[in-house]
């Protein structure tokens, strides 16, 4: 019996882990002021409920319970570290806990994660580590499972990642969604920490590497979580498409041997056509917003590539178009050469080639 209810207590902690753990960190840390603080409290508290939850059992709300504890936790260690008259947050964090207990089925607990994404990819914070950090803090992810992803040492990720959490304190970056006015600016180091991780995920196209795999599953979740909370953007949208797109695609990457199958050369019966649809609805609404970004183009090619499977060939004339625009959106040479490439398989040959030669004579992409 009391090995059931260590199971119950582990499967409890775990799903309240899955399900909430960015948003108890969130709201903490926008309390606190302190990714790292909040981490910690909440890992006591997660601690405290193995060792509680199979004497009492699970409590009815155990995020609520989580939160509690942290709040305690998060009182206590600050107390032991900073002068009485500076410790207006712990004030504040047990007069929530009062109101909560007095009205414990009207507590539902804020969502602040959008508030600490914008943290975590704020322009202070160096665009390297933005995306690690998102994942430590918003997710859960451990240092180990995120230096094996990035292909860094365990313990130089640790170090930036503490480094990067204590930048946050130190400066002062605010916990807050930006204002209309300021959004397109703050919203890109957000969406390029998201596709970060996607592309870290996306890279293991054996997909045996387990890893990788979950932070393609987490990018896409993350993504999903902002348009959730702003869904009048339409470069998150796009950016959505384009994951969903290339997921779609994923059981067509590989062969009975694991060799690697370009997309060309893809089954298209293999794809997705669920997840075809829903990138298909998120980019038809982004483009009614009347915004075109570098992530609605990146999807509308994905999105000509898979005509293919109605018709039997992509629109190799509009991916061309879909690569000029990108080109003069992005001055990037990897856009160069695939505008040539889907120029070749539009119009002959020669007229990729000669791409290629303006290409080559380009100064922005020396």
């Amino acid at each position: 019996m009391l090995r059931e209810g260590h199971r119950d207590a582990r499967d409890a902690a775990e799903r309240a882990a899955r399900q909430s753990y960015g948003k108890l960190v969130a709201f903490l840390a926008h309390r606190l002021r302190d990714v790292a603080a909040a981490e910690d409290a909440l890992a006591e508290a997660f601690a405290a409920a193995l060792a509680d939850w199979p004497r009492n059992g699970v409590p009815d709300r155990p995020e609520a319970w989580l939160l509690t504890v942290a709040r305690r936790k998060a009182v206590d260690s600050d107390r032991r570290r900073r002068h009485r008259e500076e410790a207006t947050s712990d004030l504040q964090l047990l007069t929530e806990e009062l109101a909560d207990s007095a009205n414990p089925n009207e507590a539902a607990i804020p969502d602040h994660r959008l508030a600490l994404i914008f943290a975590c990819a704020h322009p202070a914070i160096d665009e390297r580590i933005r995306a690690p950090v998102m994942l430590q803090a918003v997710l859960g992810f451990d240092a180990a499972t995120i230096a094996s992803a990035f292909l860094v040492a365990p313990a130089a990720m640790a170090q930036r990642l503490v480094r990067a959490k204590a930048k946050i304190r130190e400066a002062a970056i605010p916990f807050r969604v930006p204002e209309r006015t300021e959004m397109r600016d703050r919203l890109a180091p957000v969406l390029e920490a998201i596709y970060a991780v996607f592309s870290e995920g996306w890279s293991d196209p054996a997909g045996t590497e387990t890893r990788r795999r979950n932070l393609a599953d987490e990018a896409i979740w993350l993504g999903r979580l902002v348009c959730s909370l702003l869904p009048q953007e339409p470069e998150a949208l796009g950016l959505l498409a384009l994951m969903l797109f290339a997921e779609a695609r994923r059981g067509a990457r590989r062969n009975a041997a694991g060799d690697y199958i370009p997309l060309a050369e893809q089954d298209p019966a293999q794809w997705d056509a669920r997840l075809i649809d829903k990138a298909e609805t998120l980019l038809l609404r982004a483009s009614r917003m009347g915004a075109v970004g570098r992530y609605q183009l990146e999807a509308a090619v994905q999105s000509a590539h898979v005509v293919r499977a109605r018709t039997g060939t992509a629109d190799w004339a509009a991916i061309a178009r879909l690569y000029g625009a990108l080109m003069d959106l992005t001055g990037s040479p990897v856009v160069a050469i695939n505008r040539a490439i889907a120029t070749a398989e539009a119009e002959g040959p020669a007229a990729g080639l000669a791409l290629l030669d303006v290409t080559a004579a380009d100064a922005r992409l020396q």
